[in-house]
């Protein structure tokens, strides 16, 4: 029996040895190396993002009932999958860690959530204090209650600016694997879809208390169906910026702190803005009329930016391993191979036929020669530091260990 060749790598590939030096610069000291961060991470989203999301279902048991909460919470699963499986697609081309990941979700179902209900009960017994009946953020539950200086600029500020905090935790732990605005949508969108998911448990339970099953229906085909996103669109802002700022040293701390704000700022627009509508414009037509004129404009808008930050995403996959090309780390056929979407789709085809070992180092050879790709792009940009460095060396080790097992 023969054993059917890989595709791409061809028979001019480089012994597992390669050349004698990487691409310059390689940073070749010592370095201590630890995934602390990613391990406490975890941990910590685990640990106080599931108390928090616990807390919240609490919460939401003593005015909704554990049925209701069941059954609303099953709803709520609805656009939360939809919403994660864009987010899956997004983050394809060089995908988050998952306990990084995890740890977005928990901290808007959990975290987020319970920043905004802690806020929004301060308010009201400050309010209260001085005989006041006004208060209610977003996701405080004070449904009719709510005043439009609550929807438009309460919770804008409240909720983005908690959800924006995860982000910057993330950003801060994770520097050596934030590479772009393409990361920053994909734990903005995770965080917002986390948030969404425990607020639309509220709203769907709210809607069916005070309007039955027409009540409940209507609220789903709004929040579920026609702007599942909206969450996602307003928090996308901050975690955007974010991703320019990890690929800039220029300007100084001052000037990535103002483009963070730039982006804070326009989340919070978005989101009273939207938050305004719904205030304001009391009948259904208006409202539709709102969706249709500046919402699935956005939402087109959003679309059309996330292709074309992908595709710049591949082009830098081409650039950065066309250098090492160049320098005989890899073959033109295997940077085709590796860092173009036909290429991988095919390389995965191929592997799919292959015995586990060479499935295995097929996937690990394309993210691996991704995340190469990626932290020579961290070096051009001036933002890699001494560990960034020495990620290049051990990265094209494994590259290369990879190949030897997918050509056998």
């Amino acid at each position: 029996m023969t054993r059917e060749p890989a595709p791409a790598t061809g028979s001019d590939a480089r012994p597992l040895g390669g050349p004698a030096t990487p691409v310059s610069p390689v940073w070749t000291a010592p370095v201590r190396r630890t995934r602390g961060g990613l391990i406490a991470l975890t941990i910590i989203g685990l640990v106080f993002g599931s108390l928090a999301l616990l807390l919240v279902f609490v919460y939401l048991s003593t005015f909704l009932g554990a049925s209701a909460l069941v059954l609303c919470l099953l709803l709520a699963l609805v656009p939360l999958t939809g919403i994660l499986l864009v987010v899956r697609w997004i983050d394809r081309w060089e995908p988050e860690p998952r306990p990084a990941l995890w740890f977005a979700f928990l901290w808007g179902a959990g975290v987020s959530i319970v920043t905004a209900l802690v806020f929004d009960l301060g308010v009201q017994l400050a309010l209260a204090a001085v005989g006041s009946s006004r208060g209610g953020s977003e996701a405080g539950g004070s449904g009719t209650g709510t005043d439009a200086f609550a929807a438009v600029l309460q919770a804008p500020l409240v909720e983005e600016g908690a959800k924006g905090v995860g982000i910057l935790v993330l950003f801060l732990v994770l520097r050596r694997r934030f590479d772009g605005p393409v990361d920053g949508i994909v734990y903005a969108a995770t965080i917002a879809a986390g948030f969404a998911f425990s607020e639309n448990i509220q709203y769907f339970g709210v809607a069916m208390a005070e309007g039955g099953a027409d009540g409940l229906g209507f609220t789903f085909l709004v929040r579920g169906v026609f702007s599942p996103f909206a969450h996602v669109t307003f928090t996308a802002c901050t975690g955007i910026a974010f991703g320019i700022v990890s690929r800039r040293r220029a300007g100084g701390t001052l000037g990535r702190v103002l483009i963070v704000l730039a982006g804070f700022a326009l989340a919070v627009a978005l989101h009273g803005l939207w938050n305004g509508a719904a205030y304001l414009l009391t009948t259904d037509s208006a409202l539709l009329f709102y969706y249709v004129l500046v919402q699935l404009p956005l939402f087109i808008g959003y679309i059309v930016a996330v292709v074309l930050l992908r595709r710049q995403e591949e082009r830098i996959t081409v650039d950065r391993l066309g250098e090492y090309a160049a320098a005989g780390w890899f073959t033109p056929r295997e940077v085709s191979m590796l860092a173009t979407g036909p290429g991988r789709r095919q390389a995965r085809a191929w592997a799919a036929r292959q015995p586990r070992e060479r499935r295995v180092a097929m996937r690990l050879f394309i993210a691996d020669a991704t995340r190469l790709a990626f932290a020579r792009q961290r070096m051009l940009n001036g933002t890699a530091d001494r560990v960034a460095r020495a990620d290049e060396a051990e990265l094209l080790a494994l590259v290369q260990a990879h190949r030897a097992i997918v050509i056998g």
